[in-house]
């Protein structure tokens, strides 16, 4: 099991709990931090037990951007290196993980922490969040979120957020529909593992396949999206776990999933 320094990383009935754990910095990323979140990403990846992995910050924020004061007098090359870790890599793992993931937002939701948000499947928030951009307003831009934004907001609304750097609600997250679900504060662990739970009970190589086709298809064209995601069906009917399913329906009784 690997040992971390700036995340905690637990696991208990197929569900893996990855918790930012800077919470004097507020969960600011740091290159140890990015590197570490990628790290537990890929052991959750690689482990047959897990089922869904959960993404929460610890202390009273879920993640309040990069630490600047790290990033502060930073040489561009090494400032690419970082955000080819944190950006690249960790939006590719989790497209690729093949289990879906969960981002629990216990609070202030700013800049970066909003690419770890926005990389996960699920977004449920408590009644305290907010959540921004403030980028522009120390002298830098949100850089994925002009692409990604305009996508989940519309261009004019995404415009704003990027280029004003004010704070939105959870409330106000959700009727944009950047998230899935708001809380009260005190249930949000509660609320996050009945929506693991139900995620966990699928057959998870069915998860997979759903899941690898979910994000190819926002990549191709609406016809060729639609026929990827026929060609994964066919070979998910082919699967052991598909067979079970259906069965199981018919036989009125719960599936024994198998993962094959």
């Amino acid at each position: 099991m690997s040992q971390f320094t700036t995340i905690q990383y637990l696991k208990a009935q197929g569900v893996a709990r990855i918790t930012l754990n800077r919470p004097d910095k507020r969960n600011a990323i740091n290159f140890d931090l990015s590197k570490e979140l990628n790290k537990a990403l890929l052991q959750a990846k690689e482990d047959k037990e897990v089922r869904v992995v959960i993404i929460t910050g610890a202390g009273s924020a879920f993640c309040a951007g990069i630490d600047l004061a790290f990033f502060r007098g930073m040489k561009p090359v090494d400032f690419r290196v970082f955000m080819e870790t944190f950006y690249g890599e960790m939006t590719d793992i989790q497209r690729n993980l093949g289990k879906p993931t969960i981002a629990a937002l216990n609070g202030p939701t700013l800049a970066a922490g909003c690419t770890i948000a926005f990389s996960c499947d699920m977004i449920i928030a408590s009644e305290k969040v907010t959540l921004g951009y403030p980028e522009i307003n120390v002298g830098l831009m949100p850089a994925m979120h002009l692409i990604l934004l305009p996508r989940l907001v519309g261009k004019y609304k995404a415009f704003e957020l990027c280029l004003i750097g004010e704070r939105i609600t959870a409330e106000e997250a959700l009727k944009l529909g950047m998230i899935n679900k708001v809380v009260g504060h005190d249930k949000l662990e509660a609320a996050t593992d009945e929506i693991a739970k139900k995620l966990a009970s699928k057959s998870p190589l069915l998860a997979k396949y759903c899941k690898d086709s979910f994000y190819r298809g926002m990549d191709m064209d609406f016809k060729k999206g639609i026929m990827d995601a026929i060609d994964i069906l066919c070979v998910a009917l082919s699967s052991e776990d598909s067979y079970e399913g259906l069965s199981a329906f018919v036989e009125k009784r719960t599936p024994a999933w198998k993962g094959r």
